[in-house]
């Protein structure tokens, strides 16, 4: 089962096997893309540190689904709730954030069968991250 705390253990077949870090930085920055000129949710970014939300979420992905645990190596625990609790983010930031993950998926051109774990787990975390 997915989790949203990136804690569990990846599937069998792990959406990494599949897309490898080539896969996840695609996807990663298709979404910064939209994020980047987004009037809801690019105000919760620091202006000086794009690259970086880039890298952590990339990070996070990678190893969440089967890749290098340079996360959990540099950061710890995702701790994800809390790391997210001073942004105010309420059902129409989730939605948007979930808008901008689905376009970027396309964008990215990433295979179906990673689509089908990917969008649900997306869809988890962003309800869980809500916090308004």
């Amino acid at each position: 089962m997915t989790g949203t705390d990136g804690t569990h253990d990846p599937p069998e077949v792990t959406v990494f096997n599949v897309i490898g870090e080539d896969g996840f930085a695609r996807l990663v920055a298709a979404f910064y893309r939209r994020v980047h000129e987004d009037d809801v949710l690019s105000p919760m970014y620091p202006a000086d540190d794009w690259a970086g939300a880039e890298q952590r979420l990339r990070d996070f992905l990678v190893f969440r689904f089967g890749g290098p645990p340079r996360y959990i190596e540099q950061r710890g625990h995702p701790r994800l709730r809390m790391r997210h609790m001073p942004f105010p983010i309420d059902r129409r930031a989730r939605d948007r954030w979930v808008s901008h993950m689905d376009a970027a998926l396309a964008e990215a051109e990433i295979p179906g069968q990673v689509i089908d774990v990917l969008r649900p787990f997306f869809a988890d975390v962003a309800s869980f991250m809500m916090n308004r």
